[in-house]
């Protein structure tokens, strides 16, 4: 960072740019919607917790993804709905800066926490005499801990090359919360390498993963659920990041965006619990235990 870098003190989410009127009535919904994302991830991590049966590598997994959905949602969707009953959409620089590095942190961990997930599952399907010895606590652990670390250091080669950038306006990003491509628009300099350093991330993070789990995807004829949830996650990433721009980017980066921030997390803890008989029988059994205490 030179001595001529430029600042912007603030910025304005214009959000979705609908009619005033919509306003209220699309805090309502988002509200619905994000409570329910706290409350089925929430959930889900204390099942998890409380139940003995469920202490095993594939809840181990399933609690970080939990806590990443959890995360993830509470980063963009709080600002949105201060946003759509507020007349002053704007935030600090600073702060958006943050809400860009989380926001890119939560999403790699997610993939890289899908894939183990995904990892878990071929080992217990196709090797199930050595998972014990395969899938022990110690591997659990640093995939899980190699997961979130290797994200935050992906994402600080961003954060870098953000901040080495002067940005000089417009004061304005059509979107409702800072996400990268986005703030990459008020930089008054190339940002050919930022895009091509997020090109590359998304191939190594997105398709190469992608690719593994299904071309194994015979031995998860089982795990539709789990296909499911990473085909829905993987799929949406690279058509916001890879797939060539349509006549609106900015409408289908918010759309996508959405996706990611309010159903995708509200829809992991139905599409793991609907269809996983121990999780519902964990809660059938703390529900049981609640009712005679």
């Amino acid at each position: 960072m030179g001595s001529n870098q430029t600042w912007i003190a603030e910025v304005t989410l214009l959000g979705f740019q609908l009619d005033p009127t919509l306003d209220y009535f699309l805090f309502v919904i988002f509200s619905v919607l994000y409570t329910l994302t706290l409350l089925g991830n929430g959930v889900i991590l204390g099942i998890i917790s409380m139940a003995p049966r469920l202490h095993n590598p594939m809840y181990f997994f399933l609690s970080h993804l939990a806590i990443l959905d959890i995360s993830y949602a509470s980063n963009n969707v709080p600002k949105m709905l201060a946003n759509l009953v507020t007349q002053k959409k704007t935030i600090s620089f600073i702060p958006c800066i943050m809400q860009t590095f989380l926001y890119l942190a939560f999403a790699a961990t997610e993939c890289l926490i899908l894939v183990a997930m995904s990892y878990d599952r071929y080992v217990a399907i196709c090797h199930p005499l050595h998972y014990t010895v395969i899938m022990s606590w110690r591997v659990c652990a640093a995939l899980a801990a190699g997961s979130w670390g290797f994200s935050l250091l992906l994402d600080m080669v961003h954060l870098v090359l953000i901040l080495r950038l002067p940005f000089c306006g417009p004061h304005q990003i059509n979107h409702f919360f800072c996400e990268i491509l986005s703030v990459l628009k008020l930089a008054c300099a190339d940002t050919t390498l930022n895009k091509v350093v997020i090109f590359a991330t998304c191939v190594f993070i997105l398709v190469g993963p992608l690719c593994l789990v299904l071309g194994r995807r015979k031995a998860f004829s089982t795990c539709s659920s789990h296909l499911c949830v990473v085909g829905l996650f993987f799929g949406s990433a690279i058509v916001m990041y890879m797939a060539p721009k349509s006549q609106h980017p900015e409408e289908q980066q918010k759309i996508l965006s959405l996706f990611y921030s309010l159903f995708n997390p509200m829809l992991n803890p139905l599409i793991y619990s609907l269809r996983n008989t121990e999780i519902k029988g964990a809660l059938r059994r703390t529900l049981w235990k609640g009712r005679h205490v």
